[in-house]
């Protein structure tokens, strides 16, 4: 699918008036309807700082109600063959194709990042969930020749799946989370982000015309109530959750207070980017500008915000960077021009300020950006940050930033750089630069890191298993791995004499 947008802004900031023009609602069986309270509470656009929706506040009347309505649907859609269940996510796809430059417009509006990013993240979400449909016939066991009888596996899915996912990709995530619990055989609840929730719930409507009711249930609320329910609830029994390190914790802490589930997380990253003396200074410098994702305003886990440089070609590199980022368009991103949009909310905001203040403090040196350009004021944006002379132990090199500020930590030991690229919590993704095949291969094993590019850093590639080590999470997704990790294996042994 090709990611569409209009071509100028006045023609998506009216479109975007009618697509707010409505009420909101969950989506539970099949349904949409307020929340069980009544109550609601409201949406602000960190693009205008204004409300732009009220949306029902869903509470824990609301997670049982979604949790019984997956729980009933679920015999029926377990019994369906896996390509009948892939037929149906096949279909949401193409529905999901009809309704892209709406979802993304919506994404824009609720959360911050640009009309041709969020293009792509729904183009990116009708393709996963088109891997994932069609992958459906490899939710297969396999026979094992232990003695003269017959002895076999079989995969099962789990029942009622519960999916809370962030505010960064807002409908990419809420379109790809679902693909592979549903073509597994599970039913889902998904949980979308209080702060931008509007995409997903228009996704449930979709869903609501295509699948068998309760098949997935879309329900938000503002706060930790709702969440905090699901996971709790005894007849959930899979748990996929992408956020924050702190609060996967608590996921984790709340599932194993209410019985044994099966939980996966997705968390943070500080990533390091490593570049040998014998890099190429622009290669590594296009390498590191896109490995932060300075298009999401550096809010994504898996930036590589951590630049360790060679100190041969450090000022080169740096050089290379600050002219990347000299035609960087920060503005409205409403408007087809705009390279980055607006942070998320306030409150992340005056987090990303207050983290480049504790830097300049700890003694790193500002080369770009460091705060809201002049002309944009007093929005929510952060020009791209560069920052020169970081200290390995300081806060703004061992911290997620979830924003877009770049450190540069000096080497001149290969051993050294390797061990402050592993002396973080975290353990998601990074990258290497250099000529040299061997020690491209040698450094990548040493990362205690899930994901690891050479030569290259940003993209993610369909097939390849996403995931982290230590605090950044548990288990893989974007994979087979992701598929079969919603399935239960059950061996069945026949005795034939």
């Amino acid at each position: 699918m090709t990611a569409t947008y209009a071509s100028s802004l006045a023609d998506n900031t009216a479109r975007i008036g009618e697509l707010l023009d409505r009420s909101w609602h969950l989506s539970i069986g099949g349904t949409t309807t307020a929340a069980a309270s009544g109550e609601v509470f409201r949406v602000i656009s960190p693009v205008t700082r204004e409300p732009i929706a009220e949306v029902p506040n869903g509470g824990v009347e609301d997670a049982d109600r979604a949790v019984a309505s997956a729980k009933k649907a679920f015999p029926l859609w377990r019994s369906l063959p896996a390509t009948a269940r892939a037929d149906y996510v096949f279909r949401l796809a193409d529905a999901v194709e009809a309704r892209a430059r709406d979802l993304a417009l919506l994404d824009v509006i609720d959360g911050g990042a640009p009309i041709r990013v969020m293009a792509g993240d729904v183009a990116a979400g009708a393709v996963l969930l088109r891997y994932c449909a069609g992958l459906a016939l490899e939710v297969k066991g396999t026979s094992v020749p232990a003695s003269t009888n017959v002895h076999f596996t079989e995969r099962e899915p789990y029942g009622v799946v519960v999916r809370i996912i962030p505010y960064n990709h807002p409908f990419l995530f809420a379109a790809a989370k679902i693909a592979a619990p549903l073509v597994a055989g599970n039913t889902v609840v998904l949980k979308p982000p209080e702060v931008a929730p509007l995409s997903a719930l228009v996704l449930g409507e979709i869903a609501n015309e295509i699948l068998p009711p309760g098949v997935l249930n879309v329900v938000v609320g503002d706060g930790p109530g709702l969440p905090t329910a699901l996971v709790a609830h005894p007849d959930v029994r899979r748990i996929g959750f992408i956020g924050s390190a702190p609060t996967g914790q608590k996921v984790l802490q709340t599932a194993a207070a209410h019985g044994i589930k099966e939980v996966s997380l997705e968390m943070g990253g500080k990533n390091a980017l490593i570049a040998f003396p014998d890099a190429d200074p622009d290669e590594v410098a296009r390498g590191a500008v896109a490995g932060m994702n300075f298009t999401w305003s550096g809010q994504s886990c898996g930036s590589t915000s951590r630049l360790l440089v060679h100190d041969s070609i450090a000022d080169r590199v740096i050089e290379a960077i600050v002219a990347l980022l000299r035609n960087h368009v920060v503005g409205d991103p409403r408007d087809p021009q705009t390279d980055q949009g607006v942070i998320v909310s306030e409150r992340q905001y005056d987090k990303i300020s207050d983290m480049i203040a504790a830097a300049r403090a700890d003694g790193a040196r500002v080369l770009t950006g460091g705060g809201c350009p002049e002309h944009l004021r007093p929005g929510w944006y952060i020009e791209p940050t560069l920052l020169d002379n970081v200290a390995p132990d300081s806060e703004i090199a061992q911290e997620e930033v979830f924003g877009p500020v770049l450190s540069v930590l000096r080497w001149d030991d290969p051993a050294r750089a390797v061990e402050i690229a592993n002396s973080v919590k975290y353990g998601l993704t990074g990258a290497v630069y250099t000529s040299d095949v061997r020690q491209a291969h040698k450094v990548a094993r040493e990362l205690e890191t899930g994901f690891v590019w050479i030569n290259g850093a940003g993209p993610h590639f369909m097939g390849m298993p996403f995931g982290g080590y230590k605090s950044s999470g548990i288990g893989r997704e974007e994979s087979l791995d992701e598929l079969l990790s919603f399935t239960q294996l059950k061996s069945i042994n026949i005795f034939l004499d």
